[in-house]
């Protein structure tokens, strides 16, 4: 998608003036005196989720016990009703998504479904750039069928030090590996990976393939049944604004719903007979079958009114107006920070369907930088040891304030020059 933008403060306040989504700034709580540039680490509060948690707050303390199935929305079936709401997002049916536990538990629970090891097909195929608590449960699942992780844990790397390149992958992807675990959207740099080539080359070798999709679900479409991925993982705290440590989700292709869960626990059980309290487990053929303890109801409530909020603003509009958004800041950056004496290099692809949510800013004195954008209430984050990531959010950021950030950098520099 081509832009030809034009640099001025009026400039972006006439983009602001034909965005669609502006009103959807009204909907969330922005901190006051601020700009904030960090949905990627945790969305700010929509107003719809503050009121479906004061609902579940309100059951809980007039209802108490009874809440579980006398609420308005029974908090027995809150987490496949959750996985409903959001599967439009991921291009997924409704059973096949369920909200539950965390990120990181959620890699533990399916990655012990899906690796098993036989043979010569003994080894994950990862990325060195990936999160580390990615890296932390691949080491530790394989540490768990007796196996050394640095013999079975292959981690691909990057030329650069910031992408990835897919073909390289694809050439790891060898008659030793039993499955392919990877990130949708690296968090450093905003790569936006090519999941359905990586899955179409996996399954031609008979390779399991999943992804941790924390930092696209939310900013990016998918299409996980159209892609035919086997499983997936990701948060609800970042792109899709659901609170602080709020619950995860999970994606299991309907294809493995008669696959045993490694990990169980009694509500991953058939629903209909989960209070018959049998010991013989009968897990639910559906994602909610890779569900292991009672959903945490009061971390969930936040996640109705905030999904409400993306799919009322649709996340085909979210994407357009995110890679315009990072499209125009890069502009900016480009034209007026780039060439000396500023020296900004941009660590994100400049194509946008290779692009996520989040502009990576490098600089060699990124840090100091950091600290003093953090001064003028720029909210946003640094990655060591050069990276500034700013993320102006489709939902309740503009452009003006893009404009502003830019503004900012430019007497940040003046002022560390003097």
């Amino acid at each position: 998608m081509g832009h030809d933008f034009e640099l001025g403060e009026s400039y972006a306040k006439k983009l602001d003036s034909e965005d669609k989504l502006a009103e959807f700034r009204d909907y969330f709580y922005i901190p006051e005196g601020s700009i904030y540039f960090n949905g990627n680490s945790l969305g700010l509060l929509p107003k719809n989720a503050e009121k479906s948690f004061n609902r579940i707050l309100s059951e809980w303390k007039t209802l108490a016990v009874k809440g579980w199935l006398e609420a308005e929305k029974p908090w027995f079936f809150f987490a496949e009703r959750l996985g409903e709401l959001s599967a439009p997002l991921v291009g997924a049916d409704p059973t096949e998504v369920v909200a539950t536990a965390t990120t990181t538990v959620n890699i533990h629970s399916l990655i012990s479904t899906f690796y098993k090891p036989e043979g010569n097909k003994t080894k994950i195929l990862a990325d060195e750039l990936n999160f580390p608590t990615d890296i932390y449960a691949l080491q530790s699942q394989i540490k768990l069928k007796g196996l050394e992780p640095d013999e079975h844990l292959i981690l691909v790397k990057s030329d650069d030090g910031r992408f990835l390149a897919e073909n390289k992958i694809v050439e790891f992807m060898g008659d030793d590996i039993n499955l392919v675990f990877l990130p949708s959207v690296l968090f450093r740099s905003g790569q936006l990976l090519d999941i359905p080539f990586l899955t179409q080359e996996a399954h031609k070798r008979g390779i399991t393939i999943g992804f941790d999709c924390s930092h696209s679900v939310g900013v990016v479409p998918h299409s996980f049944d159209e892609w035919d991925i086997d499983f997936a993982v990701w948060c609800s705290y970042k792109h899709l604004n659901s609170g602080p440590g709020s619950s995860a989700f999970l994606y299991i292709n309907k294809r493995h719903f008669n696959l045993e869960p490694a990990l169980t626990g009694w509500f991953g059980y058939v629903k209909s007979k989960q209070f018959d309290m049998n010991l013989d487990f009968e897990h639910a053929k559906t994602a909610g079958g890779w569900q292991i303890s009672s959903p945490g109801i009061l971390g969930s409530a936040p996640m109705e009114g905030a999904l409400e909020v993306t799919l009322e603003a649709g996340i085909e509009n979210i994407r357009e107006k995110s890679l315009k958004m990072t499209s125009y800041l890069i502009y900016l950056v480009e034209t007026l920070l780039a060439d000396e004496p500023y020296n900004f290099t941009i660590g994100t692809p400049k194509e946008e369907h290779r692009r996520g949510g989040h502009v990576a800013l490098e600089h060699s004195q990124a840090y100091t930088i950091h600290e003093e954008l953090m001064k003028k209430s720029v909210v946003h984050d640094f990655r060591p040891p050069n990276v500034i990531r700013l993320t102006p959010t489709a939902l309740y950021n503009s452009f003006l304030e893009i404009w502003e950030v830019i503004s900012y950098l430019k007497e940040i520099m003046n002022e560390i020059r003097i």
